[in-house]
């Protein structure tokens, strides 16, 4: 295997890794109660966790069913972009090798901010009646 093929070996498998995961959840309905376990969260503590819907909305848009995506975990369907653009990202810098292969730096008001969206996520989507509840 070449130095190429050696870089670009972490982005496929994770690319690979995300792909078969889709081709299990659109094999296997999430929205069958049970069908892949229960939710560890919600099973303790009775509260939709911020990735609560996670599935469904993968099953979901593997039908290419985007609202009904969007209606089962709203905060994943607006990071799929992000992830998919930053995994691209890493994908170039692997291919062009060198200096590009730095690891990206996330500043600490990004960390912060994310956090902060996924901690009034999860209180909103947890009010009763909420039309965010997964």
């Amino acid at each position: 295997m070449g130095p190429r093929a050696r870089r670009l070996a972490s982005p496929l498998a994770v690319g690979a890794g995300a792909a078969l995961t889709a081709l299990a959840l659109r094999l296997r309905d999430p929205h069958v109660s049970g069908s892949w376990g229960l939710c560890p969260t919600k099973l303790l503590t009775s509260l939709d966790c911020p990735m609560c819907g996670a599935l469904r909305a993968v099953n979901d848009l593997t039908h290419l069913e985007v609202g009904a995506a969007l209606s089962s975990n709203l905060v994943l369907m607006l990071a799929i972009p992000v992830i998919l653009v930053l995994w691209l990202r890493r994908l170039r810098a692997c291919w062009r090798g060198g200096e590009a292969m730095r690891p990206l730096t996330v500043p600490t008001w990004a960390w912060v901010g994310g956090l902060v969206v996924l901690a009034v996520f999860t209180v909103v989507r947890n009010v009763p009646g909420s039309w965010l509840a997964a």
